[in-house]
């Protein structure tokens, strides 16, 4: 059996915010980057051996991959397929509006100029399958809205589960090939 390991980025401004970030590139706050580098501490400390860390293009988990890598020494590569969902004309507006939340019940909604969730998992679940068939033991750092698609990935869920699943700033999850 085989394990990734998946760290969602520090606090962004716009999780403090109350905004959805989406595919906007927004910066991690200074707590966000302490967040990154407690994180590499971690997983120092938890014995944790990567062989690469695969990060989102956006600077909020481009920066927090950078941090762990400063501190463990593992190599950090940008890999494209980790970028956010678009949410579209829904990006900066808040988590939790109403005209949101009840666009984001159909999963092949593209928020208008974004993408569909269906399109983000066949993204996530092509890069998976890539590194299930992979030697190496990969750390992701990306995005809340990534976590979950890997989450379904490994385990079965009902559309409210997933729609309901979220991981905090800079927490470490594993997830294990079977």
């Amino acid at each position: 059996m085989k394990s990734i390991y998946f760290v969602r980025h520090g606090e962004s401004e716009w999780n403090v915010a109350n905004k959805i970030c989406g595919a906007t590139d927004v910066p991690l706050t200074a707590r966000g980057h302490e967040q990154a580098i407690e994180t590499g501490k971690k997983i120092l400390e938890q014995g944790i051996k990567a062989d690469v860390i695969l990060y989102s293009p956006l600077m909020r988990a481009k920066d927090t991959a950078l941090h762990i890598s400063q501190m463990t020494g593992i190599t950090a590569i940008e890999e494209p397929a980790l970028l956010e969902q678009n949410f579209g004309k829904y990006e900066g507006t808040p988590r939790n509006g109403t005209e949101f939340q009840e666009a984001k019940k159909s999963f092949l909604n593209r928020y208008e100029g974004g993408e569909s969730m269906f399109m983000m998992a066949q993204r996530i679940y092509n890069l998976l399958d890539r590194l299930k068939e992979d030697d190496r033991t990969v750390i992701l750092v990306a995005h809340n809205g990534i976590c979950r698609v890997v989450k379904s990935y490994f385990e079965e869920m009902t559309n409210e589960e997933y729609a309901a699943f979220g991981v905090d700033n800079c927490t470490v999850t594993e997830f294990i090939f079977e």
